[in-house]
């Protein structure tokens, strides 16, 4: 049990995520279930305070737009209905719902705030807002009233008289709506009157205390990857179970230079059972001659699971596999546009449990993944760790294009380092998201001292992002990379031209495989 929760249901908004984080931002749990769920749920429950209904794609007049029977809710707890939500309950309790002869999108200001609601409470007269809507409610029942209107928008916000239900025709939980965690806090704590207790710490002692309990003296095996999430999950379940935690940390011949080392020493300081595996050279045979980039990556999966089975088969009775699964994850797989057609092969170890018969152990399944890096930090992971770039399951290997040796690996861990490296001493890798290196399967002409060379070339990348969902190139300074580029040109041998990628993600995507 997390104690008090709030339930967001989802009609399929790109923004649903996004309200459970700016409520899990204000210390109150919650949790995201598909909209089909509501007839399911027992809202009787003590620890449920409070209900939200997410915004959707659908119009409320369309013949299949989703229309749960909300009674078990509405007038018996707190509900905010926001976008589709709130005119989802408009509809359905008597008001009107139309088509607009435009689509209300960007940004607003509330010219009407109701004085003394407690909805609005502490939200500026003229605060800014984000609409994204193509319909809106016309006209209100005889038993709500307005709260809230923007100039064009006069239903911007309204409430039921008789109970504490809510409608906002705008996203508090965006960005753009400068005082929306002012009024979700207004919502889940003054109205549903949530506890804020929902901490990193209160998070790693209730986890604890469950995987003791669920896990007794069973052994855990678990592969790491030297990434943020596998990390915590591990340092979790280690707090519950000591030794019979049992880690396997593989180097596939495709990290970055000195990673096996450096990550194996941060995990045995940790105080982590782990054992290192050098695969290098089974990778290296399986990806021979492959150039096509998926067929890299099932080569690089499968014999992933091949070497850790063979390596978990030494460790007997274990009954459980250990992932760090994080909630996004959970969340696409009750999505309410049902599941992800493709999930990447190198996320969680794909194929092991029918493999392995192994019951799954996920530390962090309740957790996103600026949680996640909190409560690393309670934890006390070392922040070499904790302040990683997100680093692809495959490693090198998609940024190695066409076929993979050693030799290009080597080349490529060498330009990389030196681009990392001085991203850190320049005090840059911080407002960097992600970067990295691309070994191109092009030649150029050069001119080194007398002579003239013909090797290879590489691109740099760097992007700014919140999520990877989308991202910006990083506008790093000009000296900067005149730096970055003397240092790989001189340093590495085999390569005499380095570019720097300027794509945005969409249309790009940050890794060129």
């Amino acid at each position: 049990m997390q104690g008090h929760t709030i339930l967001i249901f989802d009609f399929g908004s790109q923004f649903t995520q996004l309200i459970a984080r700016r409520v899990r931002e204000l210390n109150v749990y919650c949790e995201i279930h598909p909209y089909t769920e509501i007839e399911k749920t027992n809202f009787a429950a003590s620890h449920i305070k409070g209900v939200i209904l997410s915004g959707s794609p659908f119009s409320v007049r369309a013949a299949n737009a989703p229309n749960p029977d909300l009674a078990a809710i509405k007038g018996k707890l707190p509900l905010l209905g926001v976008c589709y939500g709130a005119q989802l309950l408009a509809h359905k309790c008597g008001g009107k719902v139309q088509s607009s002869e435009h689509r209300e999108y960007g940004r607003a200001n509330l010219s009407h705030i109701e004085n003394g609601n407690a909805l609005f409470k502490n939200i500026s007269a003229n605060s800014q807002v984000w609409m994204s809507h193509s319909d809106t409610i016309t006209e209100l029942s005889a038993d709500c009233k307005i709260i809230a209107s923007t100039k064009d928008v006069k239903f911007a916000g309204y409430e039921f008289t008789a109970e504490k239900t809510f409608g906002i025709q705008f996203h508090p939980e965006v960005y753009h709506t400068t005082e929306g965690k002012e009024l979700l806090k207004n919502f889940v704590v003054n109205i549903c009157g949530c506890s804020q207790t929902w901490t990193p710490d209160s998070f790693i002692d209730t986890t604890v205390a469950d995987l003791k309990q669920k896990l007794g003296t069973d052994k855990v095996v678990m592969a790491l990857s030297g990434g943020v999430d596998s990390s915590v999950a591990a340092v979790l379940l280690h707090k519950a179970i000591g030794a019979n935690l049992y880690c396997i940390f593989v180097d596939n011949g495709l990290l970055r230079k000195n990673e096996f080392d450096d990550v194996l020493a941060s995990y045995k300081t940790l105080g982590l059972n782990v054992k290192g595996v050098d695969a290098k050279n089974q990778f290296y045979d399986a990806l021979q001659g492959l150039t096509d980039p998926e067929k890299k990556r099932k080569a690089i999966g499968k014999t992933f699971i091949d070497v850790f089975d063979q390596e978990s088969k030494q460790i007997t009775d274990a009954l459980w596999l250990g992932q760090g699964t994080i909630y996004p994850d959970v969340i696409e797989s009750i999505s309410v546009k049902g599941p992800s057609a493709t999930i990447k092969s190198h996320h969680n170890v794909g194929g092991l449990p029918e493999k392995m018969k192994l019951k799954i152990v996920e530390p962090l399944r309740l957790l996103f993944k600026d949680e996640v890096r909190r409560v690393g930090a309670s934890l006390e992971i070392p922040q070499a760790i904790l302040g990683r770039h997100p680093f692809p399951g495959p490693g090198l290997g998609i940024r190695i294009l066409g076929d993979i040796t050693p030799e290009k690996v080597r080349i490529l861990q060498e330009v990389d380092f030196i681009f990392i490296q001085l991203l850190k001493t320049k005090n840059l890798y911080k407002d960097v998201w992600q970067a990295g290196a691309v070994f191109l399967p092009i030649q150029s002409v050069g001119v080194m001292g007398d002579e003239r060379t013909y090797e290879n070339v590489v691109a740099l990348r760097a992007v700014t992002s919140t999520d990877g969902m989308t991202a910006d190139w990083c506008h790093l300074p000009y000296e900067f990379l005149a730096e970055v580029s003397n240092e790989i040109i001189n340093k590495v041998k085999g390569i005499n031209r380095v570019v720097y990628d300027i794509s945005s993600k969409p249309p790009a995507t940050i890794e060129w495989e």
